[in-house]
């Protein structure tokens, strides 16, 4: 089958409309193993293809497209750098997107290729050419350029090829495009100032970061709506360390706090102020739950007045902001502090399991099994009444009032209500609860109740946690903790076989 590739390929290059011949070695090479091709990687002429883009003709194009996309991977980046690099340049400037996206995946395996990315950063010219795809209509064509530019700034060579050269008038250039290319290229920035505390200098040396933080932090009514996506490329800064202290240092935090503090009066608060909230959220997991909500109250407080808004989205980030608070000791101890309010916000979050969206409702059961899960090396008596007066305070019978969500025909919502009580499974009020409420053990033995493969999973996580807790078999008896040992030892996709005395009562 190589054999009859190559033959047609050199029937293509001798060809002025080699149509037929393009069609015929399409298919011909969807039939060759790429380690055939591989073999014969010396004899690719693939010149007369790319010349065959260069005319406008959309079906040629598209089948020259589909056939080097198969024949380049048959190829060694290097080769492919070094034999075709005027050939990548026009494609990346080809009217056609489809062209653009063969280019740009290839540069991007150049650029994986520590062999061949010197190639690329020898070549200002393609790489000027891949920074303007950035500023395309097509986000495909934009995406692969981001990726490839946000590869090549891994090493320090690629930092100083991007950022000390004219290659950073041409990605301000490319800003000036509009709004949308603008974040484009902040969300190159913010990717490669991710990588390292000198990628993070030589993004903020560029000045580039400094005017994403303008535009977050600024009361330029023009760009204060796109104040959401702003937060969102910050939130990504924060989650490295480098990238808090970076923030701490500029006293970018506390100006995001300063303005959640006057989001009352700014009447496009609605737009942004769910992204500033999860951004203190992410901020107190990553580093100290005490000690983001003592320096900035203002979250917290900002937090429980969300959780009574009417706007289903404030409550649901609100909702999830609270599920990554208590997801560890610290952050359940400060929701603690806060003392009765945080019983009536966990009375609200109930009452918006029972009655709000489903999508709402997914989130608030996602929350609730965050905030009640303890691991068993951490289960005191203080905090084991803590989450026992947590589940109290969010229904007058919690327990039913999840048994009746997972008996809801929605797989989310099931999933959601299991996992609430695996969350509590290993915990011994929750146990006791369980084992004393009618018919609630033969619910969680039952396997005829889930039919998907996502509720036998959940059902299975929480006979598991049963199963493996200490106090279960003193509290269920040791026949339930046998059933329940069983249970996880024939595992989540066990059918129980049917005997041939019932069939042979059935025929």
């Amino acid at each position: 089958m190589a054999a009859q590739a190559l033959a047609l390929l050199r029937d293509v290059s001798r060809l002025e409309a080699p149509l037929e011949e393009l069609r015929a070695l399409q298919s011909v090479l969807q039939a060759v193993p790429l380690s055939e091709l591989r073999e014969h990687a010396a004899e690719l002429r693939l010149s007369s293809l790319f010349s065959l883009l260069s005319e406008n003709h959309r079906e040629q194009t598209t089948l020259c497209v589909s056939i080097l996309e198969r024949l380049l991977q048959a190829l060694e980046p290097v080769h492919v750098a070094r034999n075709f690099r005027v050939d990548l340049q026009r494609g990346l400037t080809h009217p056609n997107d489809s062209v653009k996206i063969l280019t740009l995946s290839q540069v991007g395996r150049i650029v994986e290729n520590s062999d061949a990315v010197t190639e690329v950063l020898n070549n200002p010219e393609l790489l000027k050419q891949v920074i303007y795809c950035i500023g395309g209509d097509n986000l495909s064509v934009a995406k692969a350029a981001i990726k490839s530019l946000s590869r090549i700034s891994l090493t320090q060579a690629g930092l100083e090829a991007l950022f000390e050269s004219n290659l950073l008038d041409d990605l301000k250039t490319v800003m000036k495009t509009n709004d949308i290319v603008r974040y484009r290229v902040y969300e190159l920035i913010v990717e490669i100032s991710s990588v390292s505390p000198e990628s993070l200098n030589f993004c903020s040396t560029s000045g580039l970061v400094t005017q994403l933080l303008r535009e977050l932090t600024g009361e330029d009514v023009l760009v204060r709506h796109f104040r959401a996506t702003c937060i969102e490329m910050v939130t990504s800064m924060a989650y490295t360390h480098h990238g808090r202290q970076y923030l701490a240092q500029e006293g970018v935090i506390d100006q995001i706090s300063n303005i959640i503090i006057g989001a009352d009066s700014d009447p496009f608060s609605s737009f942004y102020l769910p992204g500033f909230v999860k951004f203190f959220g992410n901020l107190a997991i990553m580093d100290s739950p005490q000690q983001i909500c003592e320096r900035f109250p203002v979250f917290v407080e900002k937090v429980f007045e969300m959780t009574e808004s009417q706007d289903p989205t404030m409550i649901g980030v609100a909702v999830d902001t609270i599920g990554i608070l208590g997801s560890n000791i610290e952050g359940k101890q400060v929701l603690q502090k806060t003392g009765t309010r945080f019983e009536r916000l966990l009375k609200r979050i109930g009452y918006q399991a029972k009655n709000a969206s489903t999508e709402l409702k997914i989130r608030c059961l996602d929350a609730v099994s965050s905030i009640l899960y303890l691991p068993p090396e951490q289960q005191t008596d203080d905090l084991l009444r803590m989450t026992e007066s947590w589940f109290s305070s969010l229904y007058r019978d919690p327990l039913e009032l999840f048994r009746g969500i997972s008996n809801q025909p929605f797989p989310e919502l099931h999933c959601g209500a299991l996992k609430v009580f695996t969350a509590i499974a290993n915990q011994p009020w929750a146990q006791k609860l369980m084992f004393n409420s009618p018919g609630f053990v033969e619910y969680v033995m039952d396997r005829s109740i889930e039919h998907d493969k996502a509720s036998k999973d959940a059902k299975y996580e929480l006979v598991k946690a049963l199963a493996n807790s200490k106090t279960i078999a003193e509290i269920f008896g040791n026949p339930y903790y046998l059933r329940l040992r069983t249970y996880v030892s024939e595992g989540p996709y066990y059918v129980k076989p049917i005997s041939t005395t019932a069939v042979e009562g059935a025929e």
